[in-house]
């Protein structure tokens, strides 16, 4: 059985999806991502970034339209 790396307590990080065992949201390593920084920099394990990577990508396939603020030139 393959342990549950992604959990949602809302004792901790008000419900936000974090590490399991940690207070690390998945939204952070997302960030981190998004801004450069590497699996290495982040301090996770590789799997633990793959998980939030997955959960993430789940959470976006519900129908739901997500406003995008046009950039600014």
């Amino acid at each position: 059985m393959q342990k549950k790396l992604i959990v949602s307590d809302p004792k901790i990080m008000m419900g936000k999806p974090v590490i399991a065992g940690t207070r690390i949201t998945v939204e952070m390593i997302l960030e981190k991502l998004s801004a450069g920084e590497t699996v290495e920099q982040i301090r996770l394990t590789r799997e633990a970034i793959l998980a939030a990577l997955a959960f993430a990508a789940q959470a976006l396939r519900a129908d739901v339209i997500y406003p995008v603020a046009e950039a600014v030139s």
